[in-house]
């Protein structure tokens, strides 16, 4: 059974920082790409970054320069650091990848529960 959990959600002041993690676990045989998404009150979940397993990267116009999404193959972790945070990235971020399992011959679709990111202005 394979399972995505993040860590490091939290309260923090504007333009401060925050890393988020998020861990795959189970019988896994291999991760393609690896994405944060997120969702705040009464909006759709949008894609904040993505990773692809060489580690090339795409962001979300509203975070470039300020967010950077990194992954560490041998562990089966992405992370997303946060930096210059403001009020308006306040929501729950979900962890999401593209994961064959030993059991499979194909990719599937996993999302981990979702960790709050609460910005104070």
């Amino acid at each position: 059974q394979v399972q995505l959990v993040e860590s490091g959600g939290g309260l923090v002041q504007a333009g401060g920082s925050l890393r988020l993690s998020c861990a795959a676990s189970g019988s896994i045989l291999s991760i393609n790409t690896m994405r944060w998404y997120r969702q705040a009150p009464g909006k759709q979940r949008e894609l904040v970054a993505s990773i692809t397993r060489s580690s090339s990267t795409n962001y979300a116009d509203s975070v470039k320069g300020r967010f950077t999404v990194s992954r560490d193959n041998t562990k089966n972790t992405v992370d997303l650091q946060m930096n210059n945070l403001k009020p308006e990235d306040t929501a729950v971020y979900y962890c999401n990848a593209d994961i064959r399992p030993f059991s499979r011959n194909f990719y599937s679709n996993y999302w981990g529960q979702g960790t709050q990111v609460t910005v104070s202005s």
